[in-house]
């Protein structure tokens, strides 16, 4: 079935012609005016975008936009205009304009593209608004908005329904547990047992019968039976935390339960059966240790059947400042509530910082902050010594960002560039510009500059991604990485 589109102008040449030319991949629908648009829309509930002119009799395109998005905000919509206003931009961003096209419109191939990618765009929201639903209160323990939590996010959708083995792999501090508990709580398993296990906080010999139990008097100490964690994870789950610590003898006993579900107490002879869900999760490169010799092969592949990464906070500064807010909130309400923000300098600090213990560590700085703070917001002066020694001499000069590329060159790299004062000749052109113009100025910081250009961060990560920008944030990060 194909998708529908909707596409509105007074001039029915124009209409006639687009819904021609769309019509092989989509089903059309026209409209003169918005009046008649807004009937459309409200009567066609799976309508995936909308086209419409910008200079219309009546309402106007943007008018239109904004009416349709109070009512559908998921419903993309991409304005048709010959008049190239920067202002006329903002304004359309913050009414939630998902895109613009030149008139005329003469390369139709491109624009068949643009409205290919705003539906792909819209859908993706989409699924990352329904996963948000359907986790619920599961969600309250994660914080993020970034591409890469929204991988998680739908990563956990997908998996926890079924019984698969999963392997969750990422740094120290980056919410493994996190995604092991969400795995559990949103599975049919949900009313069973979530046993957690530290595998490297236990011996060889305390983990084995930590694992499987162990009969009476199995060894000095065994006074009395005692039921393995397999055993009490029966009906639920069972975590095995940093699972690369485990010795070789004991990785093949653990072969052997995958295999069977069943295994022996210590000092007993009795095959227990029991039905269980294995998530395992290491901090450690497992193929570096199957290439070493200290981790079986064939345990690695019975352990990653669905592999799902867990990222290092720096890989996602973005949600930094998404979880020093939860983590303010949460410790000021521990201590009185006399902390209430933090401000921008010290915050900026805490997003440039590498985190090498992750979300963990970051946690804990901001509870040492809010404990010790001298005032209602946090400042540099309450920032830990571990952050400040690490932030850059402010005198070292830094490179400068980047200029943005001339307008006028478009998305076509093979023409030649113009001289760098020519002003945008297109609307996407002063779109593009005011937006590099705006993360320049914010020194590379996209959450400023969406606050600054007063539109969402995530409208401008979609129009970086599209323009194929570099990642500002990240540019900026190696620079001051290669200062002394």
């Amino acid at each position: 079935m194909k998708p529908k589109i909707l596409i509105v102008d007074d001039e029915k040449p124009l209409r006639d012609t687009l819904a021609k030319w769309f019509a092989p991949s989509y089903d059309c629908l026209t409209a003169p005016d918005a009046e008649q648009a807004l009937s459309m829309v409200a009567a066609t509930p799976d309508l995936a975008l909308v086209i419409t002119d910008f200079k219309m009799p009546g309402a106007s395109g943007i008018e239109l936009a904004r009416r349709i998005k109070a009512e559908r905000p998921d419903l993309p919509v991409i304005i048709l205009t010959a008049h190239a206003d920067v202002n006329l931009v903002i304004e359309a961003m913050r009414d939630g304009v998902d895109d613009f096209f030149q008139k005329p419109v003469t390369d139709l191939p491109q624009f068949e593209l643009r409205v290919a990618k705003a539906i792909r765009t819209a859908a993706l929201e989409r699924e990352v608004t329904d996963l948000k639903s359907q986790l619920g209160t599961e969600l309250e323990n994660f914080t993020g908005k970034s591409p890469a939590m929204e991988r998680i996010y739908r990563l956990i959708r997908k998996v926890a329904p079924t019984d698969a083995t999963v392997l969750i792999e990422g740094p120290s501090g980056s919410g493994k547990e996190l995604v092991a508990r969400a795995l559990h709580n949103l599975s049919r398993r949900a009313k069973g047992p979530f046993v957690a296990v530290e595998c490297a906080a236990l011996s060889a010999t305390l983990l084995e019968s930590e694992l499987f139990g162990h009969e009476k008097g199995a060894f000095t100490d065994a006074l009395a039976r005692r039921l393995g964690k397999f055993e009490q994870a029966s009906g639920g789950t069972i975590f095995l935390d940093e699972i690369g610590e485990i010795d070789l003898p004991t990785q093949v006993k653990l072969l052997r339960v995958l295999e069977s579900r069943t295994f022996q107490r210590v000092g007993g002879n009795e095959d227990i059966t029991a039905d269980f869900r294995l998530v395992a999760a290491t901090n450690r490169d497992l193929l570096r240790l199957v290439a070493e010799g200290s981790f079986r092969e064939d345990l690695y592949y019975r352990l990653n059947v669905i592999d799902i990464r867990t990222p290092a906070l720096r890989d996602h500064r973005e949600d930094i400042a998404l979880l020093v807010s939860r983590f303010l909130k949460e410790f000021s309400a521990a201590n009185g509530g006399t902390v209430t923000g933090i401000e921008p300098a010290a915050l900026k600090a805490l997003e440039d910082y590498d985190w090498p213990g992750n979300v963990r560590q970051l946690r804990n700085v901001i509870e040492k902050m809010v404990v010790l703070a001298s005032g209602p917001r946090l400042t540099t002066d309450d920032l830990p010594m571990e952050i400040t020694e690490a932030a850059p001499d402010a005198s070292t000069p830094r490179a400068a960002p980047a200029p943005p590329p001339s307008p006028a060159t478009g998305s076509r790299p093979t023409e030649a560039a113009p001289k760098a004062a020519a002003a945008p000749t297109t609307l996407a052109d002063a779109e593009k510009a005011q937006i590099l113009a705006a993360i320049a100025r914010c020194n590379g910081n996209k959450s400023r500059a969406a606050t600054l250009l007063g539109i969402s961060r995530r409208s401008i990560h979609r129009k970086l991604k599209a323009w194929g920008e570099k990642d500002l944030d990240a540019d900026r990060t190696h620079d001051l990485s290669q200062q002394p």
